[in-house]
């Protein structure tokens, strides 16, 4: 047997990584000259190291895309970090392409590795046969009948805030400074807890103590944290997080916090399933007999039913895993943040609204009534349209490909191309919110808050490849949002209650907020960056007049 001194094995070891260090580094340093987008327009690149990203960082989501099709036209490329090219499209022809294939254009491993790390490895992370096997068992929890169930808590919970507010504003001279950011992530929390979980959070009870879920989800969300080079050398070599840094220290509290909860969640929720079946008749469960409230109850019944093959079970893991709705919490939050505060900046679409809201003759409509309201499904529409709560997603080509494209183009030689040919690897950004405020589609008013555009849509935006309303905030194809109705009807809900209540107007200037992106587009103030996301507005009580 050949003994090996200590300065062999170091020498090996050292050999080892450097050889697996290229193998990683090798396609990077390839890429650029080898993928097949590198005849497509695009500003020139300032850094090999960061590509374009710092400029893009240092901007609101979308600016600095949006500023090069302008100049470049719809189908760009743009470097990313070690020189790697992007491909950015407000095309729709290719967007929907892409969004419909969505085997061939799944999420890149770097962003389903820090989804994962977020919210468990759930429907927003798995790709495939598995993600096709979750989305069959969860679609029944979020169809329109079972939303229709829970339009009362989503009323019920909106009138809790409202009460909430008012009893600020009663404390305080009218109007009354409030941060509604945080009322409303608290609301939508407690609307996660009972309509997900048949869970009580009471994040509104203003008496309590701070709620340790609640403190979990604001730091996973939280926008302030600035981007730095270790997070982007972490991006590329997961085996960096054996050294943890403060950030991924928190994240990783939080989602223990999480997962605590959610198991003791998962564990009583089993044991009372388990205690109805074998109190009922037949002593067992099937698919007919899958009936409750909330989801995970949904969830639970439908993955413990006798008459369901075991390989579309789900391990707790899995439902433990199904945290993905913490997404819609926060996005919810964060769209109805943005529709109050463009309502502060056009007083008129408040009034109108309010007008409308009144209309119906109780404070506790139901789901076909907030439905019926056409205005109030206009100042929604647009609310998402121009203040998507997640501005861009990303994918990657799995295979060569040929994407083909609504008209030609121009590439950087000057030759027209009708189609643009991909390789595998590459990466290309969904351009969600520059979708919903391309001029083209939407015409030179497109970046304004305008209701009245629903009217009379222009007939371009029937290109759109969205699941709802001609526009990207819940994105299109296999990979749609699956709680988009839960989460319209859930904002809804909201702005019923609370602009039928209160007049709102801008508690500071309005060059004084901004957008920075954590997953959702959290508003911040200029004069305040250090305390995080909020939307500070005044609110005074509405006096009908009879």
């Amino acid at each position: 047997m050949v003994q090996l001194s200590l300065g062999e094995i170091a020498l090996l070891t050292v050999a080892s990584a450097t050889v697996v260090a290229l193998y990683k580094i090798w396609p990077l340093i390839s890429r650029p000259y080898t993928t097949s987008i590198r005849n497509l327009p695009g500003p020139p690149n300032p850094s090999w190291f960061f590509g374009q990203m710092k400029v893009i960082n240092a901007e609101e989501n979308s600016v600095p895309q949006e500023r090069w099709a302008e100049e470049y036209g719809p189908v760009t490329m743009y470097k990313g970090f070690l020189n790697l090219d992007r491909l950015w499209t407000i095309d729709p022809r290719a967007l929907n392409h892409i969004l419909t294939h969505s085997g061939d254009y799944q999420k890149p491993e770097g962003a389903r590795r820090n989804l994962a790390r977020i919210l468990g490895e759930g429907v927003l992370f798995t790709e495939g046969e598995q993600h096709r096997q979750q989305r069959r068992i969860m679609n029944p929890a979020f169809g329109p009948a079972q939303i229709r169930e829970l339009t009362s808590v989503f009323v019920d919970k909106a009138k809790d805030l409202r009460n909430m507010w008012d009893t600020q504003i009663r404390g305080n001279a009218s109007p009354a400074r409030i941060d509604v950011l945080s009322g409303l992530s608290k609301m939508t929390l407690d609307v996660i807890g009972l309509a997900g979980f048949n869970y009580r959070f009471d994040s509104l009870n203003p008496s309590g103590k701070p709620n340790e879920l609640n403190q979990a989800f604001q730091e996973i969300f939280d926008p302030s944290p600035n981007f730095t080079l270790w997070m982007l050398l972490k991006n590329f070599f997961p085996i960096l997080d054996i050294f943890p840094d403060e950030r991924s220290r928190r994240l990783d509290h939080a989602q223990a916090v999480m997962r605590r909860i959610g198991t003791q969640l998962i564990q009583e929720k089993k044991a009372q399933i388990a205690r109805e079946a074998a109190e009922s008749k037949t002593g067992g469960l099937e698919r007919k007999d899958v009936v409750g409230r909330d989801l995970l109850t949904l969830l639970l019944k439908a993955n413990m039913a006798t008459d369901i093959p075991d390989n579309q079970r789900l391990s707790d893991e899995d439902v433990l895993a199904r945290k993905f709705l913490v997404a819609g919490h926060e996005t919810t939050s964060t769209a109805t943040t943005w529709c109050l505060y463009a309502l502060t900046q056009a007083f008129d679409v408040q009034k109108k609204l309010r007008d409308e809201l009144f209309m119906i003759q109780t404070d506790t409509p139901t789901m076909d009534e907030l439905n019926s309201l056409p205005y109030l499904d206009a100042v929604v529409r647009e609310t998402l349209r121009i203040h998507s709560p997640v501005p861009t997603t990303i994918r990657v080509a799995t295979k060569d490909d040929v994407i083909p494209v609504s008209e030609p183009f121009v590439d950087r030689f000057g030759k027209v191309q009708d189609t643009i040919r991909i390789s595998k690897g590459t990466p290309i950004v969904i351009p969600i919110l520059a979708m919903n405020r391309s001029k083209k589609l939407w015409g030179e008013d497109a970046f304004e808050f305008k209701p009245e555009r629903w009217e009379n849509p222009p007939e371009a935006i029937s290109g759109i490849p969205g699941v709802w309303g001609h526009i990207l905030s819940f994105l299109g194809g296999p990979r749609a949002c699956i709680g988009y109705r839960f989460s319209l009807v859930e904002m809804k809900a909201l702005i019923f209650t609370l602009v039928r209540a209160f007049e709102f107007e801008l508690a500071v200037d309005r060059s004084d907020v901004y957008k920075k992106t954590s997953i959702v587009q959290r508003p911040l103030l200029h004069s305040a960056p250090e305390q995080g996301g909020q939307m500070p507005l005044l609110a005074k009580r509405f006096k009908r007049v009879q």
